[in-house]
């Protein structure tokens, strides 16, 4: 499937105001952490002033009930370059979680939209996630409230939950403009050892996998403290949503 998205908002989200001296700062709560911490990842968010949401229209993080998008790594398999064939289904459910936590001293509430991730090679499950997520209302960012992890083998490493075990949200995407540097946190449990963290390294791309060729796409290095080696990469497209990740790419949308 081709898609020509339109060009990239120039509406900015509450994260993000003015250039000063050709440098895009952010604004309010994000600002002050921003600027303390200028070569770390930002760690707190406006999350007290959002009306949360269920369902949103983030044009690069998609939570429209019963979306489905399907990837595999059948070039990397193909070429030799892997081991293993490998799937991915990733479905925003008609399911729901209410999580609860202290944030900057008042109670948050707030009832997050399922998505869940089946990851498989060679056929088998490898493992099943139930992510929660919420989007700020009006800004359109995507506030990361936790997932429930299970590994075929019945274990559950690095599953979280906002407001347990002084675990709290991060965001998995902004909204308003992409900003090139923008580096932060999505998820913060410390004590679940889930510390993933986005940077954004480039965008204005124009990316190819077997569902299609789309523009204004962008790509975010994802790290964490827990391990200097461990990179993800990840490109996302505006309109689409996260189109490949690593080796996996986007083989099929199916729309609700």
């Amino acid at each position: 499937m081709n898609t020509s998205p339109s060009p990239l908002p120039i509406v900015f989200s509450a994260f993000f105001a003015l250039s000063v001296g050709g440098f895009v700062v952010p604004e309010g709560a994000w600002a002050k952490n921003y600027e303390d911490k200028k070569a770390g990842f930002t760690e707190t968010f406006p999350i007290n002033d959002c009306n949360f949401l269920t369902s949103g229209n983030n044009p690069y993080f998609k939570l429209v009930e019963n979306r489905v998008l399907h990837y595999d790594n059948m070039q990397c398999f193909a070429d030799g370059e892997c081991d293993e064939f490998e799937e991915l289904w990733i479905t925003v459910k008609p399911e729901f979680e209410m999580l609860s936590f202290q944030y900057r001293g008042e109670m948050v509430d707030v009832t997050a939209r399922v998505v869940e991730e089946f990851e498989t090679a060679d056929g088998e499950e490898v493992e099943t996630s139930r992510n929660f997520f919420a989007e700020c209302e009006g800004t359109q960012d995507v506030i990361y409230l936790g997932e429930d992890v299970t590994l075929a083998d019945g274990s559950h490493p690095g599953q979280w939950r906002a407001g347990e075990d002084e675990a709290l949200p991060g965001i998995i995407f902004p909204g308003g403009a992409f900003l090139l540097g923008a580096r932060y946190f999505q998820e913060l449990a410390p004590n679940a050892e889930a510390l993933d963290r986005a940077e954004h390294v480039e965008m204005g791309l124009e990316i190819t996998v077997p569902a299609g060729t789309f523009e204004n796409c962008v790509k975010i290095n994802e790290t964490t403290p827990l391990d200097k080696h461990e990179l993800s990469e990840k490109w996302y497209c505006h309109g689409v949503g996260l189109v490949k990740d690593n080796d996996l790419a986007l083989r099929e949308i199916v729309e609700p």
